[in-house]
């Protein structure tokens, strides 16, 4: 708690000024643009990888970036995360919403774990509220991986987008650069896409291009971002090289 201490006495003395007056230009405007869900790891610093600022973005952090999907409700207004997205799509009219995991998760290397009944059980997941938030909500993006590991990575997987009838292709490393779990943190990037649009609320915004569902994964280790391009159905490393042709696929389909 010391270094929390002292790090607030160095943003008094050389951080706060700027930064109120950046409160009091977003104040009465604020326009953020973008919900972001992202893991809590503390490695995983989204302001500082995606150079944004104050009053640019919503985000939401929990263990796996993880939004649930609402078939787990009775009703809609149970949990944080379709919260957020109300919040940002329907009370501010934000227009992008981006899932972003990472390498080297915890949560998703223990989710690779609930592959062994045992290590999953019920009395395990009692006993661990982790493990109980994995297991209800991170099941389906193991299933997928599980379907890639039967049938090689070769093969894609198909996700629903925006809508049940808007389905995507994705491969997931195919050119097999990351470990299993890595992999494991990919799929359930993209599964998050599909629970964003299962809720009634996001159904007509999404349906109609009012807001649109993105995903990126970081890797920890190279501080490289990929984003997940429909049209070359993977992640695609953002570089020099990929910058212009990624654009020219946001900006002709969701903008």
């Amino acid at each position: 708690m010391d270094r929390i201490l002292r790090g607030i006495m160095r943003y008094r003395e050389s951080v706060k000024e700027g930064m109120v007056k950046q409160f009091v230009q977003v104040r009465d405007n604020p326009e953020p643009k973008a919900v972001f869900f992202t893991c809590m790891d503390s490695r995983m610093l989204p302001t500082r990888f995606t150079q944004t600022n104050i009053g640019d973005m919503f985000t939401v952090r929990n263990a796996g970036n993880l939004v649930p999907n609402a078939r787990f409700f009775v009703a809609e207004n149970t949990t944080t995360e379709p919260a957020a997205l109300e919040l940002g799509c329907v009370i501010n009219h934000i227009r992008h919403v981006i899932v972003c995991g990472h390498s080297d998760c915890k949560a998703m290397n223990l989710l690779y774990q609930m592959k062994d009944q045992e290590f999953s059980s019920l009395e395990n997941q009692i006993l661990s509220p982790l493990r109980g938030w994995l297991c209800n909500h991170g099941t389906h993006s193991l299933a997928k991986l599980a379907t890639l590991e039967e049938e090689g990575f070769h093969h894609p997987l198909l996700f629903e987008g925006e809508t049940p009838m808007r389905k995507f292709v994705a491969y997931i490393d195919p050119d097999d650069d990351f470990s299993i779990e890595d992999k494991l943190s990919q799929v359930n990037c993209l599964q998050q896409l599909q629970n964003i649009a299962s809720y009634g609320f996001m159904r007509e915004i999404l349906a109609s291009g009012k807001a649109h569902l993105h995903a990126l994964w970081f890797d920890i280790y190279t501080g490289d971002i990929y984003y997940f391009s429909r049209q070359k159905k993977r992640f695609v490393d953002v570089n020099e090289t990929s910058f212009a042709p990624l654009l020219d696929e946001i900006l002709k389909y969701y903008s």
